[in-house]
């Protein structure tokens, strides 16, 4: 399996003035094969290839003054720019054609150097090194400061360096993992339903209370956007405004992911098989719950579970989301009528007495289960998650990053 571990990286200013120039030349090389193709289109002309766009984008382009500047950069750099451009062009096109499962995917949009995120990947064929002082040298740029908390489990094959809207870099190294991580088998197996009171209800009766990082920095994000709102619009105090934004939201994300990293971690050690429900978040996000259930990530939270049981040798598989877990006695079978979110327990005709959240996990394990035994129960398999891209799609199109044939990425 192929994992990206992330590290933080402190460049000094020259590396940073370097690592600007080339995040702006990876930028107008995608931007030129863009336009490249947009304007074939329009003109009735064929497809341009990959090879023949990347002679004209980056080989001839060098040669001209207008940009020659591209060739003070490392060229991988430019052309793995120019491959994310081609895995954005055939996602489009898999998901107009209808070989790409999920939400459709836009077209492929210019880039800008006003976007919050900023990234370059370096292959091995630029040869970077992790050197013996623990820096990360990379071509045309230097030696990297790296913050190392862990060791990697093997020899990278790429390296991403990302600049975040909170003007933090960090360094995403992919590596293949070896095969003798599974941990010793167990005996337990559990069900979850994943609420917003409770975070994760499991079906022995255990109960996660949703911790809420966002509504807990409500008060000072609230400040902070106030004081951004203030600010005259194109000033450097405006400029550090955005960024002083833009930390603390980051620092609710990195909270939220170090608390579900152990949470999912925990699950998946004690427990042999793990079923879930295959919630509808991209629809319940488009309700009066919206915020509450993005606070909750339990998209990030599932796919934590799905990679790390199929990395330590364990069973995971989602239920159905129309498969009735609520309504269904855990006891006789029994489906009810349909429950308001305020009733948090009911009675069964049988007369079992149900918690709502705990007679979901007991069903919710029951379907997985029998699923897993092939006894036909409606429950739909998980699917394997899929690197996230450095291609850039539009922010409304296509958020899943699953595919069947996929790798598992932190």
């Amino acid at each position: 399996m192929q994992l990206r571990y992330n590290f933080r990286v402190t460049p000094d200013a020259a590396q940073r003035t370097a690592l600007a120039q080339a995040f702006g030349c990876a930028r107008v090389v995608f931007d030129d094969g863009l336009r490249l193709r947009q304007q074939a289109r329009e003109a009735g002309e064929k497809y341009i290839s990959d090879g023949d766009l990347s002679k004209l984008v980056i080989t001839q382009a060098k040669a001209t003054e207008d940009r020659a500047w591209l060739g003070e950069v490392s060229a991988v750099v430019l052309q793995q720019a120019l491959a994310d451009l081609n895995i954005a062009y055939r996602n489009f096109f898999a998901s107009v054609t209808g070989k790409r499962q999920g939400r459709k995917v836009a077209p492929p949009r210019f880039r800008s150097r006003k976007d919050s995120r900023q990234a370059i990947r370096f292959t091995k064929n630029s040869r970077f090194k992790i050197l013996d002082n623990d820096r990360l040298r990379l071509p045309k740029i230097g030696d990297l400061a790296v913050r190392w908390s862990r060791t990697l489990p093997s020899e990278p094959s790429s390296v991403t360096i990302v600049k975040d809207a909170a003007g933090r870099y960090f360094a995403s190294f992919v590596v293949q993992t070896g095969e003798d991580e599974a941990l010793p088998p167990v005996d337990t197996e559990i069900g979850i339903d994943l609420g917003l009171t409770h975070f994760a209800v499991m079906s022995d009766g255990t109960k996660v209370t949703a911790p809420k990082f966002l509504r807990r920095a409500a008060r000072k994000l609230k400040r902070l956007q106030q004081a951004l709102s203030r600010k005259t619009k194109g000033s450097n105090r405006r400029k550090k405004a955005v960024i002083k934004v833009a930390r603390a939201h980051a620092r609710v994300a990195d909270t939220r992911r170090d608390w579900q990293h152990k949470l999912s971690t925990a699950i998946i050690r004690d427990n042999q098989a793990v079923y879930v429900e295959d919630l509808c978040v991209a629809g319940l996000g488009r309700t009066r719950l919206a915020t509450s259930v993005h606070d909750a990530g339990w998209a990030s939270f599932t796919t934590m579970l799905e990679y790390k049981a199929a990395r330590y040798g364990r069973t995971f598989a989602r239920v159905d989301r129309f498969f009735p877990s609520t309504r269904m006695c855990c006891d006789c079978g029994r489906i009810t009528e349909k429950l308001a979110l305020n009733v948090r327990a009911w009675d069964c005709p049988c007369g079992s007495h149900h918690n709502r959240d705990v007679n979901a996990a007991i069903n919710i394990k029951a379907a997985g289960q029998a699923d897993f035994n092939d006894r036909r129960a409606q429950v739909r398999p998980g699917l394997v998650p899929a690197p996230r891209s450095e291609a850039v799609t539009r922010q409304n199109a296509a958020r899943a990053t699953r595919s069947v044939a996929g790798i598992a990425v932190l």
